[in-house]
């Protein structure tokens, strides 16, 4: 495991650069993800996306280190470097939206990966596939497979991140 939480966090922030454009394209060649009729559209679907990619990294720290303070480091060092990369990337109002777009999904795709405990473990990657899905139609009917083939490739980053701090890659 990367002992350093800084250094953890930054690592999986390499990791997501890296992996959640590719992940993203997988959605779009695999034609589940909606129309973006207008630049808009389609920076809204992109951001959403982001999001819920950038949830998984942070769902692969917690597993691979727990709930410490220790991962939390990491997780901030996480958030950190990702929102660094944004701010020069984006202006000011856009990325001002992503950020509390983060925030919002957070907390429901936090509540989502706690509600039922234990027994409901086997169906987050669904649950959470659904929201997102939800959130990526912006409120038009998802297409068939976007759910479940965004909570699979949220399910396998997750891992994925997980397996990528414990190796110390």
């Amino acid at each position: 495991m990367i002992a350093d939480p800084v250094r953890r966090g930054r690592a999986l922030a390499e990791l997501y650069f890296a992996v959640e454009p590719r992940l993203y394209a997988d959605l779009d060649e695999a034609g589940v993800l909606p129309p973006r009729e207008d630049d808009a559209a389609a920076l809204r679907v992109r951001a959403e996306w982001a999001c819920f990619a950038l949830y998984a990294c942070v769902r692969g720290l917690i597993a691979a280190g727990g709930f410490n303070r220790e991962t939390a480091g990491a997780v901030d060092a996480l958030h950190a470097a990702v929102t660094d990369a944004w701010r020069q990337g984006e202006l000011g109002p856009e990325r001002d939206a992503r950020i509390e777009r983060v925030a919002e999904r957070y907390a429901e795709y936090g509540t989502i990966g706690q509600a039922g405990g234990a027994s409901a473990a086997a169906t987050v990657a669904r649950r959470l596939g659904e929201a997102a899905a939800r959130h990526l139609s912006a409120g038009a009917p998802p297409k068939e497979g976007l759910a479940e083939m965004a909570g699979a490739l949220h399910e396998s980053l997750a891992e994925g991140a997980a397996e990528a701090v414990r190796r110390a890659i």
